[in-house]
């Protein structure tokens, strides 16, 4: 199968999104498939193999971490696209991707499959403070049903995700297919080497929040649940690790919470080797975002050993439901403290938690579920046809 993919973000911008493409066509790439993938050019040009088609972007002020992609430019590689002969097109973004791949696939003749990655309800209103947060939740759920409704099938990570669709009013073909975690890529890892580089005794409890470092990630509530943590373990520390527009406002909190002592900001870390060190120091891994639609960390712990305590809130429920490798919060600082100091303070149930997520997400495999996106676009290429 050739699958034309098209996407607003991708290495070396480091986000969610950038990871599934990754993943996804790696094992694409195994099983004998194609893969070619629009996307923007940025300052720093990695070096990209020839399936990659970088597009000339412009610098965007309000998120100096992204691009915007030329929409000509995207638009003028038509004919070479058309000699590859593709059987798919997948769009995985909403912006000048999805109307870039809706009008080539039209061009090209092919079926139209667009990935919805990002909880935009949950989102907008904090990216856009001068517009009433009720009237960007009408405006999120217009758009998101605009467009899905404009493709001829759409691709969801988690189910919880999927009814928020269908009660927008979303009514095309649909498939809840998470990101897979790829086993061998989550193995070893030295977290005796990550406490030394960072001068962390080995006997300190450490707790591990590790995403974008974001409004939306509800980092804010993580603080606040350490505050009330450390009047009973008071040596325990947070580290996040990660990158983001939260960054400046998340400092100012811990200063005035007075946990300078007990939160370690180490930006973001190399997945090929800093990530694993990371997250084997960590005693816990500890995570309340409300927006994920996926929550593609949660595994990633889970597959290095690390217990998770996390709320289940949208997609993160598919993940935790079983309650493998996991304890479920609520989102109180109690409640969430409370359940995070049982895990630091009892070694069998840590050593429990640990060898049943390292079991457990083996379900998750990155093969099982590309087999699994591949039976889809066969699926929708035979109706288009």
């Amino acid at each position: 199968m050739r699958i034309l993919m098209i996407s607003d973000v991708y290495f070396p911008r480091i986000n969610g999104v950038s990871t599934s493409i990754q993943t996804f066509w790696r094992e694409f790439e195994n099983q004998g498939h194609e893969l070619t993938l629009i996307a923007p050019q940025y300052p720093a040009a990695p070096e990209d193999s020839n399936n990659i088609m970088r597009i000339p972007s412009r610098y965007l002020f309000f998120d100096p971490e992204d691009r915007m992609m030329k929409p000509r430019e995207t638009l003028s590689h038509l004919g070479r696209l058309r000699q590859h002969r593709f059987d798919i097109v997948h769009i995985q973004t909403p912006f000048v991707a999805h109307y870039a791949g809706v009008r080539l696939g039209t061009w090209l003749g092919l079926p139209r499959v667009e990935s919805y990655h990002t909880f935009f309800e949950e989102y907008l209103y904090h990216y856009a403070p001068l517009i009433p947060e009720s009237w960007a939740r009408f405006a999120a759920r217009k758009f998101s049903k605009s467009q899905c409704n404009n493709v001829d099938a759409v691709v969801v990570p988690s189910t919880p995700m999927l009814e928020v669709l269908r009660g927008y009013g979303v009514n095309c073909p649909a498939a809840v297919i998470p990101t897979g975690i790829e086993l061998e890529r989550f193995r070893g890892g030295d977290g005796h080497r990550f406490r030394a580089r960072h001068r962390i005794p080995a006997h300190r409890p450490v707790l591990l929040y590790i995403g974008r470092v974001a409004f939306e990630k509800n980092i804010d509530f993580l603080l606040r649940a350490l505050d009330t943590l450390r009047q009973g373990i008071p040596e325990a520390l947070l580290i996040i690790a990660g990158e983001g527009p939260a960054q400046g406002h998340l400092q100012r909190l811990t200063a005035k919470l007075g946990l300078q002592e007990n939160v370690l900001f180490v930006g973001y870390l190399s997945r090929e080797d800093q990530l694993l060190d990371c997250y084997r120091a960590a005693d816990v891994l500890v995570f309340a975002s409300r927006t994920e639609t996926q929550g593609l960390v949660l595994l990633e712990s889970m597959a290095l050993g690390t217990p998770v305590v996390s709320t289940a809130v949208m997609g993160t429920r598919d993940i935790l439901k079983p309650a493998k490798g996991a304890i479920i919060a609520e989102e109180t600082t109690e409640d969430f403290a409370a359940k995070v100091a049982k895990v630091l303070q009892d070694k069998a149930l840590r050593k429990r938690l640990s060898q049943e997520g390292q079991e457990y997400v083996k379900q998750w495999s990155a093969g099982a579920l590309a087999n699994k996106m591949v039976a889809f676009y066969e699926r929708i290429i035979a109706a288009h046809r």
